[in-house]
């Protein structure tokens, strides 16, 4: 997991003269030819990096990332004319479908040890959530759950 984390702090502060040159921040921009983003560091999540950039970054072709969409591994946000943008979070996204194919791994594999890799996050993110003591429980909620695990569980 802390590959994640540093692949997307490293694509954070990536030098912003290259974010410039090659990201739109919008399609009254695009149409402008004005390349600068909003001050500041993009979202994680907002899509900034074209195709080329994002192939360049992430060591895959543009093609490649077409399949990988096409296969859903990968769902990069769309412009208003509809060209595809990646975010930070789908870069390292990128980075680890690469990494997994040149393992040998096929791209249902690839689907597949990522589906279960999004799992493993949220169970992870669950389980701080609740040792943190933001259960958010309603009343009764307790009993219900012991019922339930009584009723699928006959021996308790």
């Amino acid at each position: 997991m802390s590959f994640y984390i540093d692949f997307i702090n490293r694509f954070r502060q990536y030098d912003a003269s290259v974010v410039n040159r090659f990201s739109v921040s919008d399609s009254h921009d695009a149409a402008m030819g004005d390349r600068r983003l909003p001050t500041g560091v993009p979202a994680p999540d907002q899509g900034v990096y074209g195709i080329s950039v994002a192939a360049e970054l992430s060591g895959a072709g543009a093609q490649s990332l077409r399949l990988y969409e096409r296969y859903g591994l990968v769902s990069p946000a769309r412009s208003e004319g509809g060209t595809r943008r990646y975010s930070a979070d789908d870069l390292a996204r990128l980075q680890r479908i690469t990494e997994l194919v040149a393992a040998g791994v096929n791209l249902a594999g690839v689907a597949r040890i990522l589906d279960l890799e999004d799992d493993n996050a949220a169970l992870r993110a669950d389980i701080m959530r609740l040792r943190s003591g933001k259960r958010g429980r309603r009343p009764g909620s307790t009993a219900r759950r012991s019922k339930t695990v009584r009723d699928d569980h006959p021996g308790t």
